[in-house]
């Protein structure tokens, strides 16, 4: 009998692990990018090159999914070898020390149609702080079996809380490189 209620319940455990679908993130249809001023009145625009993630959700409208997401920091790149140097360096994100920054959901909340509010987990360098994201949705479009469901992610850091505290006065006073930085997250994920 004991025999029969360990394989019933391996069986239901088995099946709900089936029922948790898992998308994938499509690299080449996907983006990592971010924005801060420099020298007061200007921008520079820049994004990560490699990075992975996945969802795994219980429910068709993503409610309650759970998401990780995996960006290499040596992937760096606002179109200036010099200043990818710089940013990959021990005053920024001390990539050498530490490869990965990495984001763990804790929560995924719908809050109207089409718009979520993700919280988790973010570690760059050795600091990890709760974060929240504003999400919008974009939908699931269908190609034969393939399907692919797509995201927009926006929030902002204030960098000296990650310990990425270079900084430089211009001689009119401002910041050379703002403390506040712009990140922007456009994911299409294909279903597993």
């Amino acid at each position: 009998m004991s025999k029969l209620l360990f394989a019933i319940l391996l069986c239901s455990s088995l099946a709900s692990i089936a029922q948790t679908p898992v998308w994938k993130a499509a690299r080449d249809r996907s983006s990592v990018s971010f924005s801060v001023t420099h020298l007061v009145i200007s921008k520079v625009e820049g994004s990560f090159r490699e990075f992975d993630g996945e969802i795994s959700t219980p429910k068709p409208d993503f409610t309650d999914a759970s998401i990780r997401f995996q960006v290499d920091a040596f992937s760096i790149h606002t179109g200036d070898d010099k200043r990818d140097s710089h940013l990959k360096s021990g005053d920024f994100l001390a990539a050498e020390q530490y490869p990965k920054i990495t984001f763990q959901s804790t929560s995924f909340r719908r809050i109207t149609e089409g718009r979520y509010l993700l919280e988790g987990d973010l570690t760059i360098r050795d600091v990890t702080r709760r974060l929240k994201f504003n999400v919008t949705y974009g939908g699931i479009a269908t190609e034969g079996k393939k399907q692919t469901a797509t995201f927009k992610a926006t929030t902002y850091i204030n960098r000296f809380d990650y310990n990425l505290q270079w900084d430089k006065l211009t001689e009119a006073g401002g910041m050379v490189v703002d403390k506040m930085v712009s990140i922007m997250i456009k994911l299409e994920f294909v279903k597993q």
